[in-house]
C-alpha cells in the first residue's frame, strides 16, 4: 500500500459508534444541511419494508435527523412498492420520473433519477436488501458529512456475511470487490486501496458533486463515483465508515460476471481505454454445465448518464 493511502486510511477511517445522535443532530442544524435517505429497489418486496420501517422509526420520528426517506422502484414485478409505501416511504418509479428522459434497468439509474426527486443536500443510499444492518448504517455515513465541511463523499464498509451452508456463515461476501475491483484500483489508482468496500451499496455524497458526475445506469455507480470524486477533489474529500455487519441477498455467480464486466468498463472508460457511450452494452457469452453445456449471449448495459446539472428540465431550462 503506498503511503497516500496508508496515511488516509489511518486519517479518515472511523466507526459508525462514534457518531452519536445529538452531535449529528447539531452539526446539521449549525450548517443548515438536509438529509435525503434514497433506496434504490427492484423486486425487494421481502426486505424493503423492514429497511424503510427501521429508518423512519429511529431517523424521522425519535429523532429528526433525515427529512426524506424515497423508495425508488426499479421496475419491480412484486409488491415492493407497495410495501415500501405502507411503512411511510415516498415511493417514485423510475418509469415516472423525467419519462422525457427514458428510462433503462440499474442500480444507478434510479439513484441519478433521484435526482430529479430528492431535495436534501446530503443525498445518503441505502440498499433494499439488507436483512442484518441498523440506522447505525445512516449516521454512521453521515458522520464525517455533518462534522466535515471538505468531505464530500463517505463509503461504508462491513463484514459481508455469506451463507456457505445451513447453519455455516463466512464473512467472504463481495466477490466482485476482491476478483475485480480490488485488483483495478491497485492497478490504476493505487491512492484508493485504502477503501475497504469501494462497491458498497452504503454510501453519502454531497449533491452539489453528485449533480456534476456522469452516473453508470447499473453496477458501476459506486467505483465511478469514488474514482470520480478522487479526480475532482483528492483523496482527503472521501472518507469512510466501519458499519460492522451486513447481511443481504447474494445474487448468482453469472448476475456476478455482468457486475464485474459494468465494473471493467467503468474503469476502462476512466482510463481513457474506451469511449464514454451515452447508449452502449457489451455481449457476455455465459455458459451452463448439465447433461449438455448450453451457453447464450447476454446484453450488459455499460451506458453512462449525463451529469444531472447538465439535462435541461421538462420545459426546456437548465435543471
Amino acid at each position: 500500500m503506498r503511503d497516500a493511502a496508508s496515511n488516509w486510511f489511518a486519517e479518515r477511517t472511523s466507526v459508525s459508534a462514534q457518531w452519536g445522535i445529538d452531535a449529528l443532530l447539531a452539526a446539521k442544524r449549525e450548517r443548515g444541511e438536509t438529509v435525503s435517505v434514497v433506496i434504490p429497489a427492484r423486486n425487494e418486496s421481502g426486505s424493503v419494508g423492514a429497511v424503510v420501517a427501521g429508518i423512519r422509526t429511529a431517523l424521522m420520528q425519535e429523532f429528526p435527523l433525515v427529512d426524506e426517506l424515497i423508495v425508488m422502484d426499479s421496475l419491480s414485478t412484486d409488491a415492493t412498492a407497495e410495501v415500501a409505501r405502507a411503512n411511510g416511504a415516498l415511493v417514485r418509479s423510475v418509469a415516472d420520473v423525467r419519462p422525457d428522459l427514458g428510462v433503462r434497468a440499474g442500480k444507478g439509474e434510479a439513484l441519478w433519477k433521484s435526482l430529479f426527486v430528492s431535495s436534501g443536500s446530503i443525498l445518503v443510499f441505502i440498499d433494499a436488501d439488507l436483512t442484518e444492518w441498523g440506522p447505525h448504517f445512516v449516521t454512521g455515513l453521515l458522520g464525517p458529512m455533518l462534522t466535515e465541511r471538505d468531505t464530500w463523499l463517505v463509503r461504508g464498509f462491513y463484514d459481508r456475511l455469506l451463507d456457505v451452508a445451513p447453519g455455516t456463515r463466512s464473512t467472504e461476501g463481495g466477490r466482485v470487490t476482491e476478483l475485480m475491483a480490488r485488483p483495478l484500483l491497485a492497478a490504476r489508482w493505487p491512492d484508493l486501496a485504502a477503501v475497504v468496500q469501494p462497491l458498497a451499496g452504503e454510501w453519502a455524497i454531497r449533491r452539489s458533486l453528485f449533480e456534476q458526475l456522469y452516473v453508470p445506469v447499473g453496477y458501476g455507480v459506486e467505483l465511478a463515483t469514488l474514482i470520480d470524486t478522487w479526480l475532482l477533489h483528492g483523496l482527503d474529500a472521501i472518507a469512510q465508515v466501519d458499519l460492522g455487519e451486513r447481511g443481504h441477498r447474494h445474487q448468482s455467480v453469472h448476475d456476478l460476471g455482468a457486475m464485474a464486466l459494468e465494473i471493467l468498463q467503468v474503469a476502462d472508460v476512466r482510463s481513457w481505454l474506451v469511449e464514454r457511450g451515452a447508449e452502449q452494452s457489451i455481449e457476455l457469452a455465459q455458459y451452463e454445465r448439465g447433461a449438455a453445456t448450453t451457453w447464450r449471449m447476454r446484453q450488459v448495459a455499460v451506458t453512462e448518464r449525463p451529469p444531472s446539472a447538465s439535462v435541461v428540465d421538462e420545459d426546456g431550462d437548465r435543471c
